[in-house]
């Protein structure tokens, strides 16, 4: 899994009409930079609202997926949101000037293709991934509906459909690394059932739909008058039941095409939590609305988490944001005060940094020899000097313009001391806006996974003169 947020490096467009709105039109893919997310516009729609890609924001599981913000809407994202989540696009502008994302053929395959031609961008920012803390699960009786999420540092998905249809039984799809989504389950098509067919264009569903969009199973005789029904309805001069019992004689591309497509509809109706996930997922029997309450199950598990003091995750294989010497070119701090080595993750409001303590650190020989404790106030300060790369970075430019003064230290609180062998992580957080250069965080330093102290910092932007 790419540890880096990625956007594309152009913009690309695609154009069709929408499955269940009929309507034509043109989704355009932009760039967009790190820590933004994936949003679509609404360019049609007076002040080109946006839509955050969010499962607060669903209002409609109609045989897709619809959400809406700021009274506009757009219709199906499931496939377009896959195609996204399967490439690791985190930050993206989708811009419609409909209200429904091209069916095309009725899987993702044609999205993947048009972002990879776009061609990617890694982004500064390390992703912002959600590590499952415990299994979240959700169960829906009437529709013997199961999904299931387990903590798991990689990102899975298995899926279990069974329709009790003749044509149609049991079927399992599964993807063990997301590198697969492209290759194996991305060009899986939409489908449904002979008998729904009248339901749903009825309920001014499907009228984007044809036989290049969507599998058709058949799973009942069908007389001669009623294939010429259909012919009629899909504007086709024929239409013929294949032995399988697809209509129109379509090739499945895989014998268990459709559950693979229930496996793509997952992992796009997923990506409106908001974040990349580390999961093993498993799911039985699953569709939108249960996909999407789902969703917002581990939306509150994620707020749930916020408001406690989780510590960082820290993979010292992955590469740092700033090393010690890009450090030393932001930080006028000098040895023996240069305290922190690498900065692991940062965005506009938060930054994480990392100080590993050893035997060697000058202050010990003065400081409890005989039993080596880290000074607090160095604690303190190795916080306030990852909270000011955080702030340099806001300045643009070159940070060496400016000094950065810490006026205020407040509600410190010691909770653990810290030895030689430790690892330090510190993150520190804006509580608000800065205004008139002036900055106040939350700064917390973490050991093995336990908060060690913590405090309330503030902190002056000053320009050299």
């Amino acid at each position: 899994m790419n540890q880096k947020q990625r956007t594309i490096q152009q913009s690309i467009t695609i154009s069709g009409v929408g499955l269940h709105t009929g309507v034509k039109a043109n989704m355009t893919f932009l760039p967009a930079p790190a820590g933004h997310g994936i949003k679509f516009q609404r360019i049609d729609v007076e002040g080109q609202p946006t839509i955050d890609a969010d499962a607060d924001l669903v209002v409609d599981i109609s045989r897709g997926t619809t959400i809406e913000q700021s009274g506009a809407r757009v219709y199906t994202v499931e496939h377009t949101l896959a195609a996204l989540i399967g490439l690791e696009i985190d930050n993206v502008i989708i811009q419609l000037d409909g209200p429904e994302p091209p069916i095309m053929d009725g899987s993702s395959i044609q999205f993947i293709e048009a972002l990879q031609s776009a061609g990617f961008e890694e982004q500064a920012q390390v992703r912002n991934f959600f590590e499952l803390p415990e299994g979240v699960f959700y169960h829906e009786p009437a529709r013997n509906v199961e999904i299931a999420a387990l903590p798991l540092n990689d990102y899975r998905v298995t899926v279990m459909v069974d329709y009790n249809s003749p044509v149609l039984g049991s079927q399992h799809a599964s993807m063990n690394d997301i590198a697969q989504f492209k290759t194996d389950f991305a060009s899986c098509r939409t489908f449904c059932f002979l008998h729904e067919l009248e339901m749903l264009y009825k309920n001014n569903l499907i009228k984007g739909g044809d036989l290049n969009n969507a599998i058709v199973i058949v799973d009942r005789v069908v007389e001669d008058n009623e294939l010429d029904y259909l012919a009629g309805l899909f504007n086709q001069p024929k239409v013929q039941v294949k032995k399988e019992g697809i209509l129109n004689n379509v090739e499945l591309r895989y014998p268990n095409e459709p559950a693979r497509h229930k496996l793509l509809d997952l992992v796009g109706d997923l990506a409106l939590v908001g974040r990349p996930l580390k999961a093993q997922i498993l799911a039985a029997r699953p569709g939108h609305a249960a996909n999407v309450a789902f969703a917002k199950k581990i939306k509150r598990l994620i707020s749930k988490n916020s408001h406690q003091d989780q510590a960082p995750h820290y993979d010292p294989k992955q590469p740092p944001i700033l090393d010690v010497n890009q450090i030393y070119k932001i930080l006028p701090h000098r040895y023996p005060f240069q305290l922190v080595d690498k900065i692991i993750q940062m965005d506009k409001t938060k930054v994480v940094g990392v100080k590993n303590v050893t035997m060697n650190e000058p202050f010990f020989q003065g400081h409890f020899p005989e039993n080596p404790v880290m000074p607090g106030v160095l604690q303190i300060e190795a916080m306030a000097q990852t909270g000011g790369i955080l702030l340099m970075d806001t300045v643009g430019g070159n940070p060496a313009d400016y000094w950065t003064y810490f006026l205020a230290i407040d509600e410190c609180r010691f909770k653990r001391v810290v030895m030689p062998g430790d690892t330090l992580l510190f993150r520190c957080e804006l509580i608000a806006p800065i205004k008139r250069g002036i900055a106040k965080m939350k700064g917390q330093a973490f050991v093995a996974g336990n908060l060690v102290c913590e405090a309330t910092l503030t902190a002056s932007l000053v320009k050299r003169k």
